[in-house]
């Protein structure tokens, strides 16, 4: 899941947004009693990882639920952003292990008439597989949806403006035979997600000049692709693409790629991606994409706007994406949205509307299905008189799937406000006893602490499978614990979570 901004962190501060304000609708952010009574109908409009968590608690805890949604059970998430990019990165990252072959004396043979043989990826193949795997994975969410009794309703949902003497809302949903039905709904949760950004100068067409989201429909590998954008959707395409055998041109308007993300990991994957072969143009921004002929074929051709072209066969717009909430009644129904079109909420999911809840990109928090998901948990937990906790961005882990990995928690940008109180520690796992064994020259631990008490308050991991290694740190923010007691903890030697226990005794203060 991407946000609007390509640039942004894959996680920012850790205060989020202030709560917008409604006299009617904002007198607590906790624990609050429940607005609605038990056996309430819960309308439910998108089915990502927002909606279908959401639905799935809802049920839990006694309510109808209604989902509508108009693409397919689990969104762009599971259908045609995350898990199909980590599917085709996951085959990437397969032929990317075989770069320590040589080093592990491990040869490659079988190419034939003396010649050394080589791994190659079938890319109709892989999208195959990526497109079934999403398909499949897809069926199992509804099944689970299913079995626990949520009404599932393929169609495009808007709510109404009114509200009844009792606080309903009406919610209707256009099926796709043109018919519609109604709804009368205790609680709304809108988790629409969002589409790519498409910009007027580089119009998609699905074959030569494409979004994300139709990176898959490619049955041949690009003979060189030009990504514009490189923040975490470009970087990864980009490394994924550059594995796979493509030759690759990141077109980034930043210093640097992965802006707002910890510079070391930063510097470390932009140089990791020109070892490889990949050309970076820094400080460099795309003006129009446009198809070619040419005598080979068709080609593309990338506009910069110091004069500049860029020739390519293929060329993926990694630019962001855009909030789905037009023409959802929102605006009508006494719901803020922002400039950006996004919709305000505070830290319990609620928007500016009685009892309309918003989670996922459709509320700009964070472009995280896994930020998503906990949106919408804790909506209905707040909608229903659960026992909640308001959303604290400090504890969210996030990842980004290059190779290495860079996997990061709670704060690892500290705030010019807080360089005095925070102390941190970098270890380069170039010298972890079972990285030399693996063959992983590069990768490192960095550990933010508290100053004055040692609490474990951030960290950064860049390495092979980051996202598995961030958990000893993601929970000691989560738990407040201490350097010591990160410290103090068994590791297996060799392993590479000692790293981890080696960097919290370097924080360890007398």
């Amino acid at each position: 899941m991407r946000g609007v901004n390509p640039d942004a962190p894959a996680h920012s501060a850790p205060d989020p947004r202030p709560a917008p304000t409604s006299e009617e609708n904002r007198r607590d952010q906790g624990v609050g009693a429940s607005p609605v009574r038990e056996g309430s109908t819960v309308a439910i409009l998108g089915g990502g990882p927002g909606g279908y968590e959401a639905a799935l608690v809802a049920r839990q805890l006694g309510a109808r639920v209604v989902l509508i949604e108009r693409h397919g059970i689990g969104g762009s998430a599971v259908l045609t952003d995350v898990v199909p990019s980590k599917t085709l990165i996951a085959t990437a990252e397969a032929l990317t292990v075989t770069e320590q072959a040589a080093e592990l004396g491990i040869a490659f043979t079988g190419g034939g008439d003396g010649q050394v043989g080589r791994l190659r990826a079938d890319l109709g193949v892989v999208n195959r597989r990526v497109v079934e795997l999403a398909r499949n994975q897809s069926e199992d969410i509804r099944g689970s949806l299913e079995r626990a009794g949520v009404e599932l309703v393929a169609g495009s949902g808007r709510i109404g403006a009114d509200l009844s003497r009792l606080g309903q809302r009406e919610v209707h949903a256009t099926l796709a035979d043109g018919q519609e039905q109604t709804f009368l709904a205790d609680i709304v949760l809108v988790a629409t997600g969002a589409s790519p950004r498409v910009l007027p100068t580089a119009e998609p067409d699905g074959e030569r000049i494409l979004t994300w989201a139709q990176m898959y429909n490619l049955d041949e590998a690009p003979e060189h692709l030009i990504v514009v954008g490189s923040g975490v959707t470009g970087a990864e395409f980009a490394g994924a693409y550059n594995a796979l055998g493509t030759a690759v041109t990141l077109v980034s308007s930043r210093e640097h790629v992965l802006p707002g993300e910890d510079e070391d990991a930063a510097e470390l994957i932009e140089n990791v991606f020109r070892r490889r072969g990949m050309t970076v143009l820094s400080r460099s921004r795309a003006a129009a994409v446009r198809r070619v002929s040419k005598d080979d074929g068709d080609a593309v051709e990338v506009e910069l706007t110091d004069g500049r072209v860029v020739t390519g066969s293929h060329c993926l717009v990694a630019v962001g994406g855009v909030p789905n909430t037009g023409g959802l009644g929102l605006e009508e129904a006494g719901v803020e949205i922002s400039a950006a079109g996004h919709i305000e909420v505070d830290r319990v999911s609620r928007t500016t509307a009685l009892r309309v809840y918003a989670a996922g990109d459709c509320s700009g928090v964070l472009p995280l299905a896994s930020v998503a998901a906990m949106q919408g948990r804790i909506a209905m937990w707040h909608a229903l008189g659960d026992a909640v906790s308001p959303l604290d961005l400090s504890e969210v882990t996030a990842n980004i799937f290059t190779a290495p990995e860079i996997a990061t928690v709670g704060v690892t940008v500290p705030r010019e406000d807080e360089t005095t109180q925070v102390v941190q520690t970098y270890l380069p796992l170039a010298r972890n006893a079972r990285a030399k064994m693996l063959g992983i020259t590069e990768g490192f631990i960095k550990l933010f602490a508290n100053g004055p008490g040692g609490e474990v308050i951030g960290g950064v991991v860049v390495a092979p499978r980051a996202s598995e290694l961030i958990y000893p740190i993601s929970l000691a923010v989560a738990q407040r614990l201490t350097v010591d007691d990160l410290a103090k903890v068994f590791t297996i030697y060799p392993s590479l979570t000692g790293s981890i226990s080696e960097a919290a005794r370097r924080l360890h203060r007398a």
